[in-house]
């Protein structure tokens, strides 16, 4: 019980201090999925990233700091990681959804 009321605490700080998504990158709200890889991308700024593979995993949960172009800075203060997106989110003719994060393709699932 007392991790269930950890965890919950650490979401809604991560929400409190996120800012919203500006209009322009709305459509990387969602749940993306890809090799080794699962990004949450929440409308109010706030991310869960969980990345695993061959024993090793890293996580990432906070809000994003801002955007340079189409990458956007995830973290608190002088603490946060960049996430390289080599290709925005765009629907595909089959109207699955795709973007380019850190070279790696990913799916939106939702």
């Amino acid at each position: 019980m007392k991790v269930k009321g950890l965890l919950l605490i650490a979401i809604l700080f991560i929400v409190g201090c996120s800012k919203p998504l500006p209009d322009d990158k709305l459509d990387y709200a969602g749940h993306w999925l890809g090799p080794n890889v699962e990004l949450i991308i929440f409308e109010d700024g706030s991310v869960i990233y969980e990345y695993a593979s061959g024993g090793v995993s890293t996580s990432i949960n906070g809000p994003i700091q801002e955007f340079t172009g189409n990458s956007f800075d995830v973290g608190f203060g002088p603490i946060s990681s960049t996430f390289v997106v080599s290709q925005p989110p765009m629907q595909l003719f089959d109207g699955r959804w795709q973007m380019i994060v850190d070279g790696v393709s990913l799916e939106r699932v939702d």
